[in-house]
């Protein structure tokens, strides 16, 4: 691989390397694990976007949530660190092309997918096997009406919350996509983990994200683990000047070298816990990634990251705003793309639907193609 794929290995905002810890909030009682919302995140002051509500399953899989729960919790039980490869599946999903599943998709003969893009190549294949247990025990319970896209959005906020973060409600009703990004267009919309604050607010925007939604979805990084390759060029040939001496040492430690084959922890103070010690990392210089010491450094970004540092409600408040915000980035609705039988393969290329009497919804997804 050459080094310009290995220097897109991870992103910025999005990178959340999972890592095997144990949570204190997993000992958490049934009824508190087993709640969906919290009036602490208003509904209310939320956008959503057309085709998107509240209870769009109400009806039709009213015990959804629950089952997602009930599944992760056991997953989570025998190894934490799923929760951040769940996190991380869900905004690589949202950042490239929308919140459709397409990073779901294995390649086709129309090329490879968007799992083979150098950002996507540490994404935990064990996450994509979670998403497709999950949709077989939603299938199984209500028939093939929730998407793929959805359980993905569900799975990564109960990540956060069974992590220690903030529980809070998900607008539903994403379809899923029936194409996969190309391996260009994944990587213009995944900024690496040495890109500046200058670049990053400037890619985001584009996305409809400011300032402090950046700063908020960066907070991802309170759980998880990076490679040594991610930041590295921190290190080596010379050392970053913003970096913290004695963080330095720790770290040169773990990777005595550029290419060494090790991970460390991204956030040094609470690694175990969804919370806003992130924030504290970087104001003491302790920031992992460019991308992260950099949202310090910025005049644009500082005030935002010592508020976060100094308040963590304030912080939780503002990640569920962004992670709302992001979980509605091009969704597709209404008739538009469809309800896969598996999460991993387009209905039009399932062996199951070639050799099996099409559904009505299948009958109008062909006509539209």
């Amino acid at each position: 691989m050459d080094s310009k794929s290995l220097s897109f290995l991870t992103s910025p905002i999005l990178l959340i390397i999972c890592s095997a810890i144990l949570v204190p909030s997993l000992l958490r009682s049934s009824a508190s694990a087993d709640s969906y919302s919290s009036s602490s995140y208003s509904q209310s002051s939320a956008t959503l976007v057309k085709g998107l509500s509240w209870s769009f399953y109400e009806s039709t899989c009213p015990n959804l949530e629950s089952i997602v729960r009930k599944h992760l919790k056991k997953v989570f039980k025998k190894d934490i660190g799923q929760a951040a490869g769940l996190l991380r599946l869900h905004f690589h999903d949202c950042f490239v092309q929308g919140c459709d599943g397409s990073v779901l998709l294995d390649g086709s003969a129309s090329g490879p997918s968007e799992q083979e893009a150098p950002p996507n190549l540490t994404l935990r294949p064990e996450a994509f096997e979670i998403i497709n247990d999950l949709r077989e025990y939603v299938h199984k319970e209500c028939g093939r009406v929730v998407s793929c896209a959805d359980i993905t959005a569900l799975a990564a906020r109960d990540s956060v919350f069974l992590s220690g973060g903030p529980d809070y409600s998900v607008p539903l009703g994403r379809r899923d996509g029936l194409t996969f990004a190309t391996r260009e267009v994944t990587l213009a919309n995944l900024p690496g983990p040495s890109d500046n604050t200058s670049f990053i607010l400037t890619s985001l925007a584009t996305k409809n994200f400011d300032a402090t939604d950046v700063v908020a979805l960066s907070g991802g990084h309170t759980i998880g683990r990076s490679h040594c390759s991610s930041f590295t060029p921190r290190l080596y040939p010379t050392q970053d000047p913003t970096m913290d001496e004695s963080f330095a040492a720790d770290l040169k430690a773990v990777c005595p070298a550029a290419d060494t084959n090790a991970t460390t922890m991204l956030d040094i103070r609470t690694p175990n816990h969804f919370d806003n010690k992130y924030y504290v990392d970087l104001v003491n210089r302790q920031g992992l990634f460019t991308s992260d010491q950099d949202l310090y450094t910025d005049e644009r970004t500082r005030e935002i990251v010592e508020s976060f540092a100094d308040d963590q409600d304030l912080f939780l408040e503002k990640f569920v705003v962004a992670m709302r915000k992001m979980g509605q980035l091009s969704v597709l609705t209404g008739r538009r793309g469809e309800i896969r039988a598996n999460c991993s393969v387009r209905n039009s290329d399932n062996s199951y639907f070639t050799t099996s009497v099409i559904e009505p919804e299948d009958e109008e997804t062909a006509s539209e193609l």
